[in-house]
């Protein structure tokens, strides 16, 4: 089959893999739809954090093609949403909500078990792992909505929730990427009143506005946190959320969030928390990776009801024999999101 192979540092380019076939009674085949890039390829593709050379991608839609005997919640021609690391849904962990520390568990696309970014994945713990999308004949709209729930319409919505946000809170979000986006929609679907978003990017802006930011903050570091204290009569928001991972920004959603607070920090981490600048105003945080199999469901209603819409953070649409182009678009700033049409339904 064709898939997406990272060879290092720059290079994602198409290649072949195997064909993948059931190796366990519990795995699943699935027939990839649409997959896409996300942020924290990126790292990998700049060199910024380690990845093996192979599979790639952790992100997909699609329709199971094949089950393994010991499955008997999902059968061929299925529709399923695939959270980004499988989880058998029943162990001391996944019981208590931390699907991604499943004591069987992994992650999709690690460079040596298939990833998203390929026409078919081998999913294991399968019927643990994907979602299940009820009716038919669904539009491309929802299905690219479908798609961000696999991630990062998951993971903003982890923020809002590590962060207590709730009826008629202000909240600020840091970073405009898909992830920040989605964290604002999350926290408008919450309840928060006001919502401030940091950006400086006018497309990723208004999409923010859409997705219910009521402000919009252009600037960074200290003037950011003074714009947002300013705006917030000197208290600071009810809740920050963190959705980028660098110093600047970790220290931008601790400086804004007032005290008694917590921060929602989603980014993956590369920099320092600063405890030491936090403790005396009894600011917390919490957060890390989203068990997204868990949000799943909730946020396919909403999906499927039309009250969210959050595939409208792909802005940059092309096919699995362009998935460099794909890489090279989000590495340039010049998309949010990129979307990898790999197959139909």
């Amino acid at each position: 089959m064709r898939a997406a192979i990272f060879r290092g540092p720059g290079a994602v380019e198409v290649g072949e893999r195997p064909d993948p076939v059931i190796q366990a009674q519990t795995d699943a085949i699935v027939r990839v739809v649409l997959a896409c890039v996300c942020g924290s390829d990126l790292w990998y593709f700049r060199g910024e954090s380690p990845h093996a050379v192979g599979s790639i991608g952790h992100e997909f839609i699609g329709v199971v093609e094949e089950i393994g005997g010991g499955i008997d919640t999902l059968a061929p021609g299925d529709l399923v949403v695939a959270p980004f690391i499988f989880s058998d849904m029943s162990c001391a962990h996944c019981r208590n909500g931390s699907t991604i520390s499943c004591v069987q568990g992994g992650s999709f696309g690690n460079g040596t078990f298939d990833g998203g970014q390929g026409e078919a994945v081998r999913v294991p713990l399968a019927a643990g792992t994907l979602v299940p999308v009820p009716g038919a004949g669904h539009t491309d709209g929802t299905l690219r909505s479908l798609l961000a729930l696999s991630d990062v319409m998951s993971t903003g919505h982890h923020a809002a929730l590590s962060a207590g946000v709730s009826k008629g809170d202000t909240v600020a979000v840091v970073g405009d990427g898909a992830v920040g986006l989605c964290a604002v929609l999350a926290a408008h679907r919450l309840g928060a009143e006001r919502i401030i978003a940091l950006s400086r990017h006018p497309q990723r802006q208004r999409l923010a506005r859409e997705f219910g930011a009521t402000d919009i903050v252009e600037a960074r570091g200290q003037d950011a946190n003074e714009a947002v204290l300013s705006l917030t009569d000197g208290v600071g928001v009810d809740a920050a959320l963190e959705c980028v991972g660098t110093d600047q920004a970790i220290e931008t959603a601790f400086a804004v969030a007032r005290p008694g607070s917590t921060v929602g920090i989603v980014g993956v981490p590369h920099g320092q928390v600063p405890f030491a600048t936090t403790f005396f105003r009894n600011v917390g945080w919490r957060g890390g990776p989203a068990p997204a199999r868990i949000y799943i469901p909730d946020l396919l209603d909403d999906v499927l009801a039309g009250t969210i819409d959050p595939g409208r953070v792909f802005d940059y649409d092309t096919d699995l024999a362009h998935v460099a182009d794909a890489y090279a678009a989000m590495d340039q700033r010049r998309a949010v999101k990129s979307l990898i049409r790999v197959g139909s339904l």
